[in-house]
């Protein structure tokens, strides 16, 4: 499996230019899609999922050109929106049903066999006679994935699966998405979400005000931010002005004073450490330093 995504722009008729020039190579496993609200990644999904199209450029799925080949690349794909909502008055498994229905699957032993597997593969079963309103939010994105799932996708692509979850969902979402990755699948996740790159995806690319800002692996941003990241044990005083000196990314109350994480590129003035960054230290470094360097 192939995505090569080549030189796309899209401009909306207001004028807003949301994506320009993005180049993108993904295979199978997880990928990663990063960057604050407003970035353009909403912009790239619907172009990805051909709901919508760009002003230029291509994206080639497995040599095809995907927007000559609408029906072929939407057959090999599973899609859950940032959005995903249902019929309120169908139970989980109906739903299910319905969305093997839709795929094509016209054998009621082949949808039953489907359904009760997926419900089964995504901690639904138990609840499949359950109305599908009266799920909670963290099922209620399992069941999306159930469905993104139906007609055995070779490309699912995931729009901010985790936000509103508590933490305990997100983990089990993120764990259900790395089961599925180590398929022959490519999974898109597209979120805001440092953690949730960090955790599943072993390729990523940083979007920014429409362009690719970044693409490679976790490890090599985080590499980028060696050396970049400090631990800072202060007063109460030096609190109030390190948080107005520095790009601060953690702060722990201790017994006598506090111990502040910041991203700079020295420390002078206060008792710092040099700190291992994570994917959460490399990218605030990337985006307040990185980028803003290259934007003046």
């Amino acid at each position: 499996m192939n995505i090569s995504i080549q030189g796309l722009h899209k401009k909306y008729s207001n004028g807003n230019q949301a994506l320009k020039d993005v180049n993108l190579e993904i295979k199978e496993g997880m990928f990663g899609l990063l960057g604050p609200n407003g970035a353009g990644k909403s912009s790239l999904i619907r172009i990805l999922v051909s709901l919508m199209k760009p002003s230029s450029g291509q994206v080639i799925v497995n040599g095809k050109d995907a927007a000559k080949n609408r029906a072929y690349v939407r057959g090999m794909l599973g899609y859950l929106p940032q959005d995903f909502s249902f019929f309120s008055n169908l139970k989980t498994y109906e739903f299910l049903d319905y969305a093997a229905r839709l795929a094509g699957m016209s054998s009621r032993k082949k949808r039953n066999e489907a359904v009760d597997r997926l419900l089964e593969d995504v901690g639904l079963f138990d609840v499949r006679s359950r109305k599908a309103s009266k799920l909670s939010g963290g099922m209620k994105r399992r069941l999306g994935i159930a469905q993104a799932l139906i007609n055995e996708p070779q490309i699912i692509i995931v729009d901010e699966p985790t936000t509103g979850l508590d933490p305990e969902e997100r983990i089990r979402f993120r764990n259900l998405l790395a089961r599925l990755g180590s398929k022959d699948v490519s999974i898109i996740l597209s979120t805001h979400i440092v953690a949730d790159i960090s955790s599943i995806c072993e390729h990523m690319a940083l979007l920014n005000k429409g362009e690719i800002a970044f693409s490679g692996s976790p490890e090599e941003l985080i590499r980028q931010a060696q050396g970049h990241v400090w631990s800072i044990y202060a007063t109460e005083k030096e609190y109030l002005e390190i948080n107005q000196k520095y790009e601060v990314v953690a702060t722990v109350m201790m017994n006598d004073g506090w111990k502040i994480t910041v991203v700079a590129d020295e420390v002078i003035g206060y008792k710092a450490e040099p700190v291992h960054p994570n994917l959460e230290h490399a990218y605030v470094y990337f985006v307040e330093h990185t980028l803003k360097k290259v934007q003046r």
